[in-house]
């Protein structure tokens, strides 16, 4: 893209006079810095810090009248994060989707261009092109004068940035621009910081859940560490798994799985549960005792387990999958037992014990039994209702037979 006249460059009078000439900085601007380092090391709320970012400028006489933020993410829902402040409606945030359409939308914005270019960009809107870029009609509608676009680079080279708009008639005159240029590498450095702890934080959650994801952050990475936890334990896995799956390509293989968990895995979190491991073709999951009301957690066990069974029913009669789909669950009550497990430098932060071996060996017993839904008295003696008996059935690994029950 060719930098048409509206954009200015190193050459642009509006931009080079910040660089070639050092007009005084206000004596607020310390305090910003400061305040900006100091929000970098907390984890409030991102939102929140950009409406006080933006009434910071303000106070050192800026005229900011809008600020947008676009930040990478490393997510499996979404790809980064907009923020945006405006004087009339605060703070909003927007999740910005994986896929080609969003690539298309920011490679026409302004935010691609400087990170192309690696220079600022600064905008008088009453002399820049409709066409130039798809935002600048709506920045116009919006009554803005100038609009500035400044690249955000990470260490790790990904490319983000932030824009200033303001509708005063004397725009960002070079006090302005002055005044960001010393402010905007304390903002570039903070903002990584608070980026790459919610990375962190995002990749060990969607790996490995809630709870482990929070212990290994507190420190939790030494080999033979355990942690217990009563719980409801839920069992799920595909029956014919491999039958299915062997007429279909890895791809096809993937979609399958994926569209089980989609029936499988938002019932349980809609009861409050976690997902703690996927194991191929099944789940691991747990209904956290909730102190002495231990029948709450089984009760929402059940209904998620239910609830999953009808999105596995309701999936085959809409043809969701290439083939008819079974699933057997199984519920148990126990001790889940999270540890680290492995060798040198490499481990598995797992969940183990014997209860869960239990729920795992009831999940057998449900394709045995041709059942898809299975309870071990462990789980039923905290239970509301009267489920149906079956009887003691013994199960691999384990001398004493268990009892067990169906809905």
């Amino acid at each position: 893209m060719s930098a048409p006249s509206a954009i200015a460059t190193p050459a642009d009078p509006s931009l080079s006079g910040v660089e070639n000439s050092s007009p005084a900085l206000p004596a607020g601007i310390d305090r910003l810095r400061n305040w900006l380092i100091e929000e970098g090391s907390r984890d409030d709320d991102a939102d929140e810090m950009l409406t006080q970012f933006a009434e910071h400028l303000n106070d050192l006489g800026l005229p900011v009248d809008r600020i947008a933020t676009a930040i990478e993410a490393l997510h499996s829902e979404y790809a980064g994060v907009g923020r945006f402040w405006t004087r009339d409606e605060g703070s909003t945030i927007r999740l910005l989707p994986h896929g080609a359409r969003r690539e298309a939308v920011y490679q026409r914005s302004p935010f691609a261009h400087v990170n192309r270019t690696g220079e600022w960009l600064l905008l008088d809107l009453a002399e820049t092109s409709d066409d130039l870029f798809p935002i600048v009609p709506d920045l116009k509608r919006a009554g803005y004068r100038h609009y500035l676009t400044v690249p955000v680079r990470f260490a790790s080279g990904a490319g983000n940035g932030i824009s200033f708009a303001t509708r005063s008639p004397d725009g960002f005159g070079p006090q302005a621009l002055h005044v960001l240029r010393a402010v905007i590498p304390t903002f570039a450095a903070v903002t990584e910081l608070r980026a790459l702890r919610k990375r962190l934080d995002n990749v060990l959650r969607i790996y490995v859940g809630d709870e482990p994801h929070r212990a290994i952050l507190s420190g939790a990475i030494v080999r033979g560490q355990v942690t217990r936890i009563r719980s409801a334990i839920l069992f799920a896995d595909m029956r014919d798994y491999t039958k299915i799956s062997a007429k279909l390509s890895p791809e096809g293989t993937v979609e399958l799985l994926n569209s089980l968990f989609d029936c499988l895995v938002p019932p349980i979190e809609e009861e409050g549960g976690e997902v703690l491991k996927y194991l191929g073709d099944g789940l691991l999951a747990i209904f956290r005792d909730r102190g002495d009301d231990t029948g709450g957690a089984a009760q929402s066990a059940l209904t998620a387990a239910i609830g999953a069974l009808t999105r596995i029913v309701a999936a085959n009669n809409e043809g969701r999958f290439p083939a008819p789909v079974r699933v057997g669950i199984a519920l148990h009550h126990g001790e889940a037992a999270y540890g680290n497990v492995g060798s040198g430098q490499r481990l598995d932060f797992t969940v183990i014990g014997r209860d869960v071996n239990l729920a795992s060996r009831m999940a057998e017993l449900n394709r045995e039994l041709g059942e898809p839904l299975l309870m071990s008295r462990g789980f039923v003696d905290h239970l509301w209702g009267n489920p149906e008996r079956l009887g003691p059935y013994l199960l691999d690994g384990f001398e004493e037979p268990v009892e067990i029950y169906r809905p």
